[in-house]
């Protein structure tokens, strides 16, 4: 049996498309983050969706609708695509760092996360690590952007001192302008208070 095959993500979720002699085979498996989205799988003679992880369906030919789609064993899925799946790049994976009203201390549940950080870094061999600021509305913006930054050069500085090169750390501010919890002006909200590490 000769068999292909190529992956598209689609909002949450990879196609998975095989050639099994004259048959193509489509499954629709999670992502990495454990979504899934949907796929309208058409062609001359009809359409189906699918919209379930491990769901498939084939085509028999150009004159034959897909076939219903029926969930497929996850053995026969690994199986079939195990050495594709197993290069799907990585998901990057995300962190919330807080910090205390109007400074660069960081809380003390937030410093507790920075092992895991390290950890992830080093486990995923990373060479690219985002440091993104953020402020609440308190005070005037053009401080809060500067303040943002201060941030996340505190935990940039951190990150180097736990023995990531700083040419994989890219740094940057926000201020109040990209907002986790809505507010008005002049609002302190603790979880505005913040800086993002993205470990890619």
């Amino acid at each position: 049996m000769r068999t292909t095959f190529a992956s598209l993500t689609l909002a949450a979720g990879i196609l998975v498309l095989a050639a099994c002699s004259s048959k193509n085979l489509v499954v629709l498996v999670l992502d990495p983050d454990g979504a899934v989205g949907s796929i309208r799988v058409t062609n001359p003679a009809g359409s189906v969706e699918i919209d379930k992880p491990n769901q498939a369906t084939t085509i028999k030919d150009d004159a034959t609708a897909p076939g219903a789609p029926a969930e497929m064993p996850r053995e026969e899925i690994y199986s079939l695509f195990s050495e594709a799946l197993a290069v799907q790049p990585l998901q990057p994976v995300h962190f919330l760092l807080y910090f205390e009203i109007g400074s660069t201390r960081l809380i003390s549940e937030s410093a507790n996360q920075l092992p895991g950080i390290i950890t992830t870094i080093r486990e995923r061999t990373s060479s690219s690590v985002g440091v993104v600021g953020h402020s609440d509305t308190l005070g005037d913006s053009a401080d809060n952007y500067k303040l943002s930054l201060q941030r996340a050069t505190a935990v940039r500085d951190l990150l180097i001192q736990n023995g990531v090169p700083a040419s994989y750390i890219e740094t940057t501010s926000h201020g109040e302008n990209n907002l986790l919890i809505r507010t008005g002006d002049n609002v302190a909200e603790p979880r505005n208070r913040r800086v993002e590490v993205v470990v890619r």
